[in-house]
């Protein structure tokens, strides 16, 4: 759940950028609420977005602050990955990509600068001495390379998917 100043502002943020669906909405802007589910989830919801009005000053956390330092989501696939890089890049939002070895983030600031990560996770089979001891800047092409384009990472779901009460 994140204090925004404007819920519809963020709504479309999220959506365009990493995919996420509109579940539910109450109240009326500024104080509106809307909960958004991430792309393959089946979650009843992974964010929430609670508006708080243009009034609202900047945060911070880690500056001045207690507080959050960032949200992390995975995507399934280095081609997932570089998708979001160029959706974020097309909004400005994108502010580093990293390579930590056996995890491959971007780092990107929402509307009201709330950092957050999307990130590819090696597959244990693949995790080898090299990968534990790399770290630097993120080349997803290299990585795309290395790794293929839509080998599943790590947590990413792999097996049919059902619904409760059926397929």
């Amino acid at each position: 759940m994140l204090w925004v100043r404007d819920a519809d502002t963020s709504t479309r943020f999220y959506t365009e950028t990493l995919g996420f669906r509109v579940v539910a909405e109450s109240g009326e802007a500024p104080r509106k609420a809307v909960f958004l589910r991430a792309p393959e989830s089946d979650n009843d919801h992974d964010l929430g977005l609670f508006g708080i009005g243009a009034q609202a000053g900047e945060t911070t956390a880690g500056r001045g602050g207690t507080g959050l330092y960032h949200l992390a989501w995975e995507v399934p696939t280095l081609s997932d990955l570089r998708t979001v890089v160029e959706r974020l890049s097309a909004h400005g939002a994108l502010v580093g990509a990293t390579d930590h070895g056996t995890t491959k983030g971007v780092y990107a600031k929402d509307p009201d600068g709330l950092e957050f990560e999307v990130c590819w996770l090696v597959p244990p089979d693949l995790v080898d001495d090299e990968a534990r001891a790399r770290h630097g800047e993120l080349d997803i092409d290299a990585e795309i390379a290395r790794y293929g384009a839509t080998t599943q990472g790590a947590c990413a779901r792999t097996a049919p998917r059902t619904r409760h009460g059926g397929v």
